[in-house]
């Protein structure tokens, strides 16, 4: 059989199996802060720009060199280089349909919509703080949850006051919203 129809390896890629950001429910608009789509157009840049003109540099410098079957600099830049290309499609992707949309300059409401911030106290009066935000900035660390989360679902469209009801890993909790506000976020 002719070379040029055979893969250089019949090994499965290591990372077609991993697990990739969450997708966007099926007619929803891809929304986002603006920090947020400042944080992947400047990932983007950094790839399409930088790193992967570095990289066809460094592959076909390897492949001057010869025989391509031993050669660590070749393997390795043409795997490296396919993931480069498939995260620059995965944020073209979400950068062609994002919504930005900026909570600093939403009008003051005390309901709960995408970009709020809300303070929560549960029934032991132990109060947690979360940026609504979209799914590609969430972050629990930082306490950012992605507005398709379960605790986000339960949060839109209620206000200041009001007593609503979220499914955790724990079970069914029942949280009270103490405060509503919409800032810019970092």
């Amino acid at each position: 059989m002719n070379k040029a129809f055979v893969k250089e390896s019949d090994a499965p890629d290591d990372d077609e199996n991993d697990v990739g950001p969450p997708a966007l429910p099926a007619g929803s608009k891809n929304y986002m802060t603006p920090a947020g789509y400042a944080r992947l157009d400047a990932e983007f840049n950094q790839l399409w720009k930088t790193e992967r003109p570095k990289l066809v540099e460094t592959i076909a410098w390897a492949a001057s060199n010869g025989d391509r079957s031993e050669n660590g600099d070749y393997l390795y830049g043409k795997k490296r280089l396919r993931e480069v290309d498939r995260r620059i499609r995965f944020l073209s992707k979400r950068l062609e349909h994002a919504e930005v949309v900026d909570p600093a300059t939403r009008e003051d409401t005390d309901q709960v919509f995408f970009g709020a911030t809300v303070t929560i106290a549960d029934a032991s009066g132990d109060e947690s703080t979360y940026a609504i935000v979209g799914i590609d900035e969430a972050d629990a660390a930082r306490g950012r949850i992605a507005w398709i989360s379960p605790m986000a679902r339960a949060l839109l469209k209620a206000r200041e006051g009001d007593m609503v009801s979220v499914q955790t890993p724990e079970g069914r909790r029942e949280v009270e919203i103490v405060e509503v506000r919409y800032e810019a976020l970092p």
